[in-house]
């Protein structure tokens, strides 16, 4: 069954994982982050959390973990990348210090 978002809210993913941006990466500097973008399904979402993470200059990415956000998220930090993954954008969360 396809959800074409006439009767349900549509579906938000999010997707964590690390990324560097340099080819020489290494666990020391992996930079953690956590995209949030509309998709048709898994591997849709994994494919466009790439372009986007690749057209943003990093060059190598490590994609942990996959899930269906279930509404708007509480953390103020989510709020806005929530809505931009409403207007059909891919939101980027980089987590650095």
């Amino acid at each position: 069954m396809s959800d074409n978002g006439d009767a349900m809210d549509p579906t938000v993913y999010i997707v964590i994982g690390r990324v560097w941006n340099t080819t020489e990466g290494t666990e020391d500097n992996a930079i953690p982050i956590h995209a949030m973008l509309r998709a048709a399904d898994d591997d849709d979402a994994v494919r466009k959390t790439l372009e986007a993470l690749s057209s943003q200059g990093f060059i190598e990415a490590d994609l942990d973990q996959i899930g269906v956000m279930d509404g708007e998220p509480d953390e103020p930090i989510y709020e806005g990348a929530y809505q931009d993954a409403l207007a059909g954008n891919v939101a980027v969360i980089t987590l650095t210090d």
